[in-house]
C-alpha cells in the first residue's frame, strides 16, 4: 500500500526550502464563488467546537495538556456534509475554522480559572464566560491586521504546519478521501470505554501497586521491607492513551521520566530521610506516616511547581528572539495597513478583510467592556496590562506557530510571565488582598486566551488563504466560534467540579473563615442505635464502617456516645434503613441489621471562605455552624487536596496549570511559599536543559501523578512502533488513521466523562450509584474481583492499545483519495 503524500498546491514546499516568498495559487482561484458562510456551516462548527472543545477542557484539568481538534473537524465535516448530499472545500473551511477557534479557547479558561477554587473562590459562569469570550475576541480583532503581514507576504517563509495539514485535509476531501468513519469509531469506543470503567465500574480506573510492604518479624515486630515510599501506577484511560500516540515518542517518554523522578526518586528520597524525625516538617503530620501520595502533596508539587514555572520561562526566552522580530514585524504590518491610500484599489475575494475601523471600535469596546463589566473586578491598569500584553502575545504566539507550530507554543509561559509581571508591580502597589489576587487571576487568564487563539486564528487564516477561502468571511466566522463555545466552556468546567466535589468532615480549632457568605447548605440526620452485639456478630468495628458508609452518601457522625447517619440528599428514613453496606469482611448487610434508624432534626450550615495569609487554614471553602466554628470543607473536583477519605478513593482532576498560577500568586502576594523546594525544581529544570532535554514536558511529568503520565507514555510508544514500521511524511501523519482514531479516543472519552459528572450533579449521585454494577451485584465474589483485580483492568487497556496499533499500522490514511467522479 502506498503512503505518499497527499495532494497540494504547487506553492506549498518543505520548510527546507521555504526561504523566500512564493506566488500563491489558491486551490479555488479568486474568480470562483462557492457557498462559503452559510448558517449550517456555521451551526455544525459550532457544535464540534463545542464538543471538542469539552475535551480539551477536560483533558486542561486533568492532565494540563490539549491537543489541536482542527484535524479531526475537517474530516467530520467532510463527512457530514457529504452524507446530507453535497460538499464543497470553502463551507468545510468555515467549519473548520469555527470550530477550532472554539476549541482553542479550552486551554487558556481550565488552565486558568480552576486557580479560583485555589485562592478561595467559587467558579461563577458568568465570569467564566466573560473571560472566555473577551479574551477570544481579544485575539481575534489582534490577529486582523496581521493577516497580510504574517500569511500573505511572509508566504513561503512562514508554514504554518497545523494550518497547512488542514488545507491538506480539505484538498483531499474535496477529491473524494478523508477517512471520518476512524474518527467515530474512536469516539464511540473511547466513550463506551470511559463510561464502562468510571460510570459502571466493570474494571479499575487506575491499576499499580507500591513497591514496600509491612512484614513482621519473628519477634513480633512490624517492619516495613522493600522500596519505601516507591509506587507505581497507571490510570487505564482512552484520552490519555490517545494523548500519547498524537504528541508523539519523545514528548511522552520525557513526561513520563518526570513522573519517574517522582514517584520512584523524590518521594522515596523524602520518605528515607523524613522516617526518623521527630517533629513534622512543612505539616503537621509526620514523614514516616505519610503514604506516597500524601508526600507528593506536601513537598513534591513545590518541587513541580518550580520546574513548570521554570521550563515554561525557559521556552518563552528561547523564543526570544523570535519574540522581538515578531512584535517588530507585526507592528510594522500594522502600521503599513493604516497608511493605505484613500484610493481603495479594488481587491480580488480571496484578498478582502474586515475594514480596520472594526479592529479600532473592537479594541475601544473590548477595553471598556473589560474595565466596567462587574464579574472580572479589574481596575483600568489591569485592563491595560490586558492590552499591551494581548497584544504583545498574540503577535507573538501568531508567529511562533507559523515557525514552529502550535504544538510549540509556549502559552504556558506567556501566561506565568504574564502573572508575574502582573503580581510585582501589584506588589509594589502594596496590592495583596484577596481581591487583588482575583484580579491578577483574570488578567493572566484574558491575555493568555487570547494569545492562544491568536496562535490558531493564525493557523486558520493560513488554511484559507490555501484553500482560497475568503478572508472577510472566515473572520467573521471566528467571532462566531468564539462566542458560541465561549457560552459552554465554563459549564463544562463547572458540571466536572460539582460533579466531584466532595464535602468532608473538617475542623479547624479557633479558627475563622476570612468571608462568611448568606447561603447555606441542609444537612439531614438519622440517629443510629448501633446495637454492639450486632457489630460483635460481624465482627466489624463502627470506625470500619465509615468508608463503607460514606461510598453511599452517608457519613457516620459520633459526638456525645450519640451516632447518627447524615446525608446532604433528603432521603426517607426506610431507604437509609435498607441501604446496603460491604462490610470489610465482604459480607454486605443492611443498615437497620446493625440498630434502628429514626429521624433526626435537619441541620444548617453557612457557607464561608478562606482567602488570604493571615490564617493557618488552607484557603478554599468551607461549612460552618452559627458561631463561625468550621465544620466541612467543601473540597473541589477540580485541584482539590483530599483525594482519599476513610478509605474511599475521590475522584480529582489535578489541574496543574492552575495550581501553578495559584501558587506563583500566592508565593509573590502573600509571601508564603517553601521556597527551598521551589528552588529544587528550578535547578531541576536548569540541569535538564543543560543536558539539552527540553524541561517543560518533564516538569509536567513531575507535576502529575504518574498514574497519568504512563497512560501517555503507553500511547508515546504506540506511535514510535507505528512511525517505524508504517513510515510516511511527517504532513500525511498529522491525518494518519492512528492520530484519527486517538482523537476519537480523546474526545470519545473524555465526553463521557463530562456525562458522567452531570449525571452525579443532576441526580444527586442517585444515577450513578444506579449504574455502580458492582454496587448492585452485592458482596459476590463476581464484584469483589470487578473492583480489586489489576490485571482485569489492564487486559481492557491492553485491548484498547491493541486497536490503536493495528489501527495505526493498517487502517487506510485519509491521504489516500479516492479518483474524483
Amino acid at each position: 500500500m502506498s503512503h505518499g503524500p497527499p495532494p497540494i498546491s504547487e506553492d506549498r514546499v518543505p520548510v527546507a526550502q521555504a526561504s523566500r516568498p512564493l506566488a500563491h495559487t489558491p486551490y479555488i482561484p479568486a474568480s470562483e464563488t462557492r457557498p462559503e458562510l452559510t448558517a449550517r456551516g456555521l451551526v455544525l462548527g459550532s457544535v464540534l467546537g463545542i464538543i471538542f472543545g469539552a475535551s480539551s477542557v477536560y483533558l486542561a484539568v486533568k492532565v494540563g495538556l490539549t491537543v489541536s481538534a482542527s484535524i479531526p473537524i475537517a474530516v467530520m465535516s467532510i463527512a457530514i456534509f457529504r452524507a446530507l448530499g453535497r460538499s464543497n472545500i470553502l463551507e468545510n473551511t468555515i467549519v473548520q475554522t469555527v470550530g477550532s477557534a472554539g476549541e482553542s479557547l479550552a486551554f487558556g479558561v481550565a488552565a486558568a480559572i480552576p486557580a479560583l477554587l485555589l485562592l478561595g473562590y467559587e467558579i461563577d459562569l458568568l465570569h467564566a464566560f466573560l473571560v472566555a469570550s473577551l479574551g477570544g475576541v481579544l485575539g481575534v480583532l489582534m490577529m486582523l491586521p496581521l493577516r497580510e503581514g504574517l500569511i500573505v507576504h511572509e508566504h513561503g517563509k512562514l508554514t504554518y504546519p497545523e494550518g497547512t495539514a488542514a488545507a491538506d485535509v480539505l484538498v483531499v476531501g474535496e477529491q473524494g478521501g478523508t477517512n471520518a468513519r476512524t474518527v467515530v469509531l474512536g469516539f464511540t469506543a473511547g466513550g463506551l470505554y470511559k463510561f464502562a470503567y468510571a460510570g459502571m465500574h466493570l474494571f479499575k480506573e487506575v491499576v499499580g501497586t507500591a513497591l514496600s510492604w509491612v512484614k513482621t518479624t519473628a519477634a513480633g515486630v512490624a517492619q516495613r521491607a522493600g522500596y519505601a515510599g516507591g509506587s507505581v501506577s497507571m490510570e487505564v484511560s482512552p484520552e490519555l492513551l490517545g494523548v500519547g500516540y498524537i504528541i508523539g515518542p519523545k514528548v511522552a517518554s520525557i513526561t513520563f521520566a518526570g513522573g519517574v523522578l517522582s514517584y520512584l526518586i523524590l518521594i522515596p528520597l523524602i520518605t528515607f530521610f523524613g522516617s526518623g524525625l521527630e517533629q513534622p516538617m512543612l505539616h503537621g503530620e509526620l514523614i514516616r506516616n505519610m503514604d506516597p501520595d500524601t508526600v507528593r502533596d506536601a513537598y513534591v508539587l513545590y518541587i513541580g511547581a518550580g520546574a513548570v514555572a521554570t521550563g515554561g520561562l525557559i521556552s518563552l526566552l528561547r523564543s526570544l528572539p523570535t519574540i522581538v522580530s515578531a512584535f517588530r514585524r507585526g507592528l510594522d504590518t500594522l502600521l503599513a495597513s493604516r497608511r493605505k491610500t484613500q484610493q481603495a484599489p479594488v481587491l480580488l475575494r480571496t484578498e478582502q478583510d474586515l475594514p480596520i475601523s472594526v479592529v479600532l471600535v473592537g479594541s475601544a469596546v473590548l477595553i471598556l467592556a473589560i474595565w466596567l463589566a462587574p464579574p472580572l473586578s479589574i481596575n483600568l491598569l489591569s485592563a491595560l496590562l490586558i492590552v499591551v500584553f494581548g497584544f504583545f502575545f498574540v503577535t507573538v504566539s501568531a508567529r511562533i506557530t507559523g515557525e514552529i507550530g502550535s504544538s510549540s507554543n509556549p502559552i504556558s509561559g506567556m501566561v506565568v510571565a504574564t502573572l508575574l509581571i502582573t503580581c510585582l508591580v501589584y506588589l509594589m502597589l502594596g496590592w495583596t488582598s484577596a481581591e487583588d489576587r482575583f484580579m491578577a487571576l483574570t488578567t493572566a487568564a484574558i491575555v493568555g486566551i487570547a494569545a492562544s487563539n491568536g496562535g490558531t486564528t493564525a493557523q486558520d487564516l493560513k488554511t484559507a488563504f490555501l484553500v482560497g477561502g475568503t478572508p472577510w468571511r472566515q473572520q467573521v466566522a471566528l467571532f462566531v466560534g468564539v462566542l458560541t463555545s465561549a457560552v459552554f466552556i465554563g459549564g463544562v468546567l463547572v458540571v466536572l467540579n460539582r460533579g466531584a466535589t466532595a464535602i468532608i468532615p473538617e475542623t479547624h480549632a479557633g479558627q475563622k473563615v476570612s468571608v462568611l457568605s448568606e447561603e447555606t447548605r441542609t444537612q439531614r440526620t438519622y440517629p443510629w442505635a448501633v446495637s454492639e452485639e450486632a457489630l460483635a456478630a460481624k465482627g466489624v468495628k463502627l470506625a470500619e464502617l465509615k468508608g463503607p458508609m460514606w461510598r453511599q452518601g452517608l457519613e457516620v457522625h459520633q459526638e456525645g456516645g450519640i451516632t447518627e447517619l447524615r446525608s446532604w440528599n433528603a432521603l426517607p428514613v426506610e431507604r437509609v434503613a435498607a441501604t446496603d453496606v460491604r462490610l470489610p469482611s465482604g459480607q454486605t448487610v443492611k443498615v437497620s441489621e446493625l440498630g434502628a434508624v429514626t429521624p433526626g432534626p435537619e441541620r444548617t450550615w453557612r457557607l464561608g471562605y478562606v482567602r488570604g495569609a493571615d490564617t493557618p487554614v488552607p484557603n478554599g471553602t468551607y461549612l460552618v455552624d452559627e458561631a463561625g466554628a468550621i465544620h466541612y470543607v467543601v473540597d473541589p473536583g477540580i485541584g482539590g487536596r483530599v483525594t482519599n477519605y476513610e478509605g474511599v478513593p475521590l475522584t480529582r482532576y489535578p489541574a496543574p496549570k492552575a495550581q501553578l498560577f495559584a501558587l506563583i500568586i500566592d508565593g509573590i502576594l502573600t509571601q508564603r511559599l517553601p521556597w527551598d523546594l521551589v528552588l529544587v525544581g528550578v535547578f531541576i529544570a536548569l540541569m535538564l536543559e543543560l543536558c539539552g532535554v527540553s524541561s517543560l514536558p518533564f516538569a509536567v511529568g513531575v507535576y502529575l501523578p504518574i498514574s497519568s503520565s504512563a497512560p501517555i507514555f503507553v500511547g508515546g510508544m504506540v506511535r514510535y512502533v507505528v512511525d517505524r514500521v508504517r513510515g510516511g511524511n511527517a504532513a500525511e501523519s498529522e491525518f494518519s488513521p492512528g492520530t484519527l482514531l486517538s482523537s476519537g479516543y480523546i474526545a470519545g472519552g473524555a465526553i463521557a466523562g463530562v456525562l458522567i459528572a452531570f449525571l452525579e450533579i443532576v441526580s444527586e449521585g442517585t444515577w450513578t450509584r444506579a449504574i455502580d454494577i458492582p454496587a448492585r451485584l452485592g458482596d459476590t465474589p463476581f464484584s469483589r474481583f470487578l473492583q480489586d483485580s489489576d490485571l482485569w483492568g489492564l487486559g481492557f487497556f491492553l485491548a484498547l492499545t491493541t486497536v490503536l496499533l493495528v489501527t495505526g499500522l493498517r487502517g487506510q490514511s485519509g491521504a489516500q483519495a479516492r479518483p474524483a467522479k
